[in-house]
């Protein structure tokens, strides 16, 4: 999920700037810029709606459509450290723009649009029309998060780059767990890593473990936002998260799910996570550690749906795998 990437991504510079001596708020900003950067490799998604215009079955169906679809060409010219290195200079030659003068900028605009168009060449020449379409998006998207980063964040080019670096290289790696491994030296012809990370011979176990790492890495994501934010976390959390301890009775209705086919278990146990959480943001007292955060009700309300949300899903998890041991 595109989500755990940016949760990783913000959690690690976000962190990391705090703990190096960044301000609070330049620390967060920092991390949200990874986060937004960490999104741009799975733009390559875009194509698997295609899936969804053939299928039939319904709901499920179309999901499954989806699901198909998206494994054309997902993780196999987006998600490449080399691609990763050359977007990052692309980045950084047009966050140089902002300072400089109309003709200079003019100059690094160029350089930078040059880069991205090779990158979009090349992919076009090893992996066809469809290759090159989704490299396109990707250097696109890329442009839209630098000026927006730029724009929104008051980053100079070198820490907005490293911000760009870290979430473009993070990645590749959080895919391991799931579906087939990237391919990390894109456009070269080598295999860094052959085979996806496996927990267990059981292979819905495999995928609740999987499932467990993305969580834990949306915790971690939380935990550090809310110590920028001197929240806590505890606090955010509402009653309501125990309704997921009623998805165990799932396993009498979703079949035994594995990462090949875990579009029907995903997708049931997030859904979860939006009962009860969304009516919490108007009603809960604040939970900030401080009054000088300058944290407003509303901001309070959304953190405590996020959490609530959060723990309903992991507890929601935990009661299927339960449930499936048992049954």
């Amino acid at each position: 999920m595109f989500v755990g990437h940016a949760a990783l991504a913000f959690a690690l510079v976000a962190g990391g700037a705090r703990l190096f001596g960044c301000s609070r708020g330049r620390a967060l900003a920092l991390g949200a810029a990874a986060g937004a950067f960490a999104t741009v490799p799975d733009v390559d998604i875009l194509y698997a709606p295609v899936g969804i215009l053939g299928s039939s079955g319904g709901l499920m169906g179309a999901a499954e459509g989806f699901w198909s679809a998206s494994t054309l060409v997902h993780r196999a010219v987006t998600h490449s450290l080399v691609v990763g290195c050359v977007a990052a200079f692309a980045v950084w030659c047009w966050s140089r723009a902002g300072g400089l003068s109309a003709d200079r900028a003019r100059s690094e605009h160029a350089v930078s649009v040059t880069v991205l168009a090779g990158l979009v060449a090349v992919a076009t020449l090893v992996s066809g029309a469809l290759g090159g379409f989704v490299m396109g998006v990707f250097a696109l998207a890329g442009l839209v998060v630098t000026e927006a980063t730029m724009r929104y964040g008051g980053l100079a080019p070198r820490a907005l780059t490293v911000a760009a670096l870290v979430g473009l290289l993070s990645h590749p790696f959080g895919d391991f767990l799931t579906g087939e491994p990237p391919a990390m030296l894109y456009p070269f012809d080598v295999t860094l890593v052959a085979h996806r990370v496996g927990f267990t011979a059981d292979p819905t176990l495999n995928l609740l473990g999987a499932f467990w790492v993305e969580v834990a890495t949306l915790w971690l994501a939380v935990s550090v936002y809310c110590w920028l934010t001197r929240r806590s976390v505890r606090r955010a959390v509402h009653g309501r998260a125990a309704l997921g301890f009623a998805y165990a009775a799932a396993v009498l209705a979703v079949p035994a799910p594995t990462i090949d086919s875990a579009h029907t278990f995903v997708f049931s146990v997030l859904a979860v996570g939006v009962v009860g959480p969304a009516p919490l943001a108007s009603r809960l007292p604040a939970i900030s550690n401080r009054r000088s955060t300058g944290v407003g009700r509303n901001d309070d309300g959304r953190l405590a749906a996020v959490v609530t949300g959060l723990a309903a899903v992991t507890l929601a998890s935990i009661a299927y795998a339960v449930g499936y041991l048992v049954t």
